[in-house]
């Protein structure tokens, strides 16, 4: 997967460990808090985030952009499936998950967007 991200590789890596360790904090806490079900809650919303952005870097990377309406389309193409697969998937657990402790899912969801909005100023080299 990472082979034809280019620039966008390290940020993402950096950005998806934070996320998965900001879903493990959310889901510890919300078991403490709610049980097993806060804690399942907290994955589901932090992995709808983690999948969301991933898939929408790799459509970003796809694009092969030769002037800047290039890059604004490949940008804007990979944002409409970031919001796109996010709908379907909290849909899907909403529409799934009985059980669903919904500040759990929703914080969860919420904590790992903003980090994955922090990979702006995650900076390439080491």
């Amino acid at each position: 997967m990472s082979a034809g991200l280019g620039p966008l590789r390290r940020p993402l890596r950096v950005v998806l460990q934070w996320q998965a360790i900001a879903t493990v904090v959310l889901a510890l806490a919300g078991g403490f808090l709610a049980g097993f079900d806060g804690a399942l809650s907290a994955v589901c919303g932090g992995a709808v985030s983690i999948v969301a952005g991933a898939v929408s870097a790799v459509v970003a990377a796809m694009g092969r952009a030769r002037s800047a309406g290039g890059v604004l389309i490949g940008a804007l193409r990979a944002e409409a499936v970031k919001i796109g697969l996010i709908a379907i998937l909290l849909w899907l657990v909403l529409a799934t998950y009985d059980q669903v402790v919904p500040l759990a899912l929703f914080g969860s969801f919420l904590v790992t967007v903003l980090i994955f909005m922090m990979a702006f100023f995650v900076r390439e080299q080491d």
